[in-house]
């Protein structure tokens, strides 16, 4: 596997955190998946005006997250000497993730696409964001710097740095792609959730499927992807 094939993986994997955070938003509790930051401020807005249900949503959300990163950590671990370009241990995070998302998903459709009752609203918001929260530190096992599929603030904060001292836009493409990835998994997000809720998990995972896919028959026909 190439370093360029590894950056198209993981715009895919950004369109399925943009997809997971727009239908937290809009479908389940108004809570954000992966945006901790947005999440946060959330809960002070919630505490302000007193909406226990908000609040309640938030807070599940912001423990999935922290949940699903632990678990991502352990999974994933930390940069090796000697990974390769995707290292396995990164594999079996996806797979956990994978996992969490087709639950959900069941759960989704077994309820009536959307029209779930009210209890389990919270459960589903925590679900997605644990995912989230195990595919952004399982990530951080590539060992690069500033790549990210759900931190996007730093990797936007990032672009603009650099082309005001003269970079570029070559220079920036890859993560103007993961800011574009983030943005256009929201908008299928939306569709889905306001127009066709039958297809609100699987926006989220065919992108995650497809990046599993592509890494698992590259590893059985032995092309190079390092034990990590």
């Amino acid at each position: 596997m190439t370093a360029r094939t590894r950056s198209g993986l993981v715009l895919l994997l950004a369109l399925t955190s943009g997809a997971t955070d727009a239908i937290g938003l809009l479908a389940l509790g108004g809570s954000f998946t992966s945006v901790m930051t947005g999440n946060l401020v959330l809960m002070g807005v919630a505490g302000a005006e007193g909406d226990g249900s908000l609040a309640l949503h938030t807070a599940g959300a912001i423990v999935g997250f922290v949940l699903g990163a632990a678990v991502g950590s352990f999974v994933a671990r930390t940069p090796q000497t000697g990974d390769g370009i995707w290292p396995v241990a990164v594999t079996r995070a996806m797979l956990l993730e994978a996992a969490l998302l087709a639950l959900y998903a069941v759960v989704w459709w077994a309820t009536g696409h959307g029209d779930h009752a009210a209890f389990l609203v919270t459960p589903m918001l925590f679900v997605n964001a644990m995912a989230l929260g195990l595919q952004s530190s399982a990530i951080q096992r590539f060992g690069v710097s500033g790549l990210s599929t759900t931190y996007l603030t730093g990797t936007l904060t990032t672009v603009v740095i650099r082309l005001v001292h003269g970079h570029g836009l070559r220079a920036v493409s890859h993560s103007l792609g993961l800011l574009g990835g983030l943005v256009l998994g929201a908008c299928l997000g939306a569709f889905a959730v306001h127009h066709a809720a039958v297809l609100v998990p699987l926006v989220q995972l065919v992108p995650l499927v497809v990046v599993l896919a592509v890494v698992l028959v590259r590893a059985r026909t032995r092309e190079p992807v390092p034990v990590g």
